[in-house]
């Protein structure tokens, strides 16, 4: 029973205690979304179209409503994973990337500060890529191409 208790501390409550924190920007960044979706002109025309409110809402509101979304996750997400690496890390005594670049900042190991920084930005990177691949994905009509006009 010892080890399956040990398991808990090391694993499920550091990734509760992490995604707990996240959690909230994400659900007021989704509800601000909708609400600002539901109250704009083609929703009141869709309805008055005579649609039901479940294909407003999906057909017209919710991909809308996702753009805003899968703009701002990046930025939730990096910055509760990266502020909320060395917290959780010092709160549940692990050692972990967050620990390791702050406690590297203190002695002044730069090195080791750049390796760290490069890797976040490494993670940042990619998921930003992982939201501009997600736009294509939520609206068709958005096209990443070489500049110019047709």
């Amino acid at each position: 029973m010892g080890k399956v208790m040990d398991y808990l501390w090391h694993l499920v409550l550091p990734i509760t205690a992490s995604v707990l924190g996240s959690f909230a920007v994400v659900t007021m960044l989704t509800k601000n979304s909708f609400l600002e979706e539901i109250r704009k002109q083609y929703v009141l025309t869709a309805r008055a179209k005579g649609l039901t409110e479940k294909q407003v809402l999906w057909k017209h509101v919710f991909r809308n409503a996702l753009l805003p979304l899968v703009t701002g996750f990046p930025a939730a997400f990096i910055g509760a994973f990266f502020t909320g690496s060395l917290l959780i890390e010092t709160l549940f005594s692990l050692d972990g990337l967050g620990l390791l670049s702050y406690e590297s900042v203190m002695r002044r190991d730069y090195p080791v500060v750049f390796g760290t920084l490069y890797l976040f930005t490494l993670i940042g990177l990619f998921t930003k890529l992982i939201s501009d691949l997600c736009y294509i994905y939520v609206d068709p009509r958005i096209q990443f191409g070489a500049g110019g006009g047709s």
